[in-house]
C-alpha cells in the first residue's frame, strides 16, 4: 500500500510500471539500460478515489492523462530505476494529494456605499465636462 494521507491508501496494484531507455544523465548506462520509469494509473477505474477526487486529478494531471483515463508519469532523473520508480510514485503521490483539496466556493461581492458614491460623482463630473463642450444655442 502506498499512503497519500493518514486515512488514504493506494494498492500497488493499482499501479503498472513500464521501463524504457532514458535520454538524461547515465552515459553508456543510459544508452543501454532501461532505467527511465513509466506509471501508469487507472484515474476512471480508481476503487479507491472518489469521483469528485477523480474528477479534479484528471483536471490537474491536463496532458498526462489519455482518452481512457490512465494517468502516465514519467521519471527519468535517476541512474537507477528503483530512484526513477520511487520519484515516480512520489509525482502521483504529490498529484493525489493536490487533488484531494476542494477548491473554495467564490462569494459574490458588493461594492461598499463609498465606492458606488464615488463612481456616481465621477459620472456626474464627466457629464458636465460634456455638457461645456456643446455648441451654445442663442435665441
Amino acid at each position: 500500500m502506498i499512503p497519500i494521507t493518514p486515512t488514504l491508501s493506494i494498492s500497488e496494484n493499482e499501479l503498472h510500471f513500464d521501463f524504457i531507455r532514458s535520454s538524461g544523465p547515465g552515459g553508456q548506462n543510459g544508452n543501454k539500460v532501461a532505467t527511465a520509469a513509466q506509471l501508469r494509473f487507472d484515474v476512471k477505474n480508481s476503487a479507491t478515489l472518489q469521483e469528485d477526487v477523480k474528477s479534479r486529478l484528471v483536471k490537474l494531471a491536463g496532458s498526462r492523462i489519455t482518452e481512457e483515463g490512465v494517468l502516465l508519469i514519467e521519471s527519468r532523473s535517476f541512474r537507477t530505476q528503483e530512484q526513477n520508480r520511487e520519484a515516480a510514485i512520489l509525482k502521483l503521490v504529490n498529484l493525489i494529494r493536490k487533488s484531494l483539496i476542494a477548491p473554495r466556493t467564490r462569494r459574490k461581492t458588493r461594492p461598499t456605499a463609498a465606492s458606488v458614491l464615488e463612481r456616481i460623482q465621477a459620472k456626474k463630473q464627466r457629464s458636465e465636462l460634456k455638457k461645456l463642450r456643446r455648441k451654445v444655442i442663442r435665441d
